[in-house]
């Protein structure tokens, strides 16, 4: 498997992943109602920390967003679908997310390795070492995450919750006219919070 392009590991995976009622068999309204919390926030999340990553212009700082976000997509499975370790000693043990993730979703077991490779490269690209990452390393690492966090999403049905609609003030008409920032000042209250990762 290439690093930069695993497209022929997610045909299949892509194509069943476009079959929801086939690949999960359940309600997606029942599943987003029976959904960990913790994992629908986390889907929030990667989708934030995407769009940081295609908003960033330095390659490094792309493809550590980018990986982050798969990070995040990862620990919304196992929020999801994790399931106590049975075996005393692998409590213990320190495992990444990536070697998790083939025993809770075995369907996803082909990313695991694609984004553990790219663990190291993104904690150099994190502490700004030139050359861990280039614009083409960047791109595809975006790219394959975006398509990782719509596979998982298929996979569980559940679908980050969009933000709420922005209700009209006291006196403002269904229209929207007369209130702050109708005339296209003003327009900052709304500050995107969204824009600050926690890590």
């Amino acid at each position: 498997m290439t690093i930069s392009h695993p497209e022929h590991v997610t045909a299949r995976l892509h194509s069943a992943a476009h079959r929801p009622s086939a690949a999960t068999g359940a309600d997606p309204v029942l599943s987003r109602l029976a959904a960990p919390p913790a994992a629908l926030d986390l889907l929030a999340e990667a989708h934030r920390t995407l769009d940081r990553a295609r908003s960033l212009a330095d390659p490094l700082e792309r493809y550590a967003a980018a990986h982050l976000a798969a990070l995040r997509t990862v620990a919304a499975v196992l929020a999801a679908r994790g399931r106590p370790e049975k075996s005393e000693r692998r409590r213990r043990a320190i495992r990444s997310a990536w070697e998790v993730l083939p025993e809770v979703a075995p369907e996803l077991a082909e990313w695991a390795p694609y984004f553990a490779a790219g663990a190291r490269r993104r904690a150099a690209a994190e502490a700004g070492i030139r050359g861990a990452a280039s614009a083409r390393d960047a791109d595809d690492l975006i790219r394959n995450s975006a398509l990782f966090l719509r596979l998982v999403e298929r996979l569980l049905g559940l679908r980050a919750a969009p933000p709420a609609p922005r209700l009209p003030l006291d006196g403002q008409g269904a229209d929207g006219a007369g209130g702050p920032g109708a005339d296209g000042a003003g327009g900052g209250s709304g500050a995107d919070a969204d824009t600050r990762e926690a890590g």
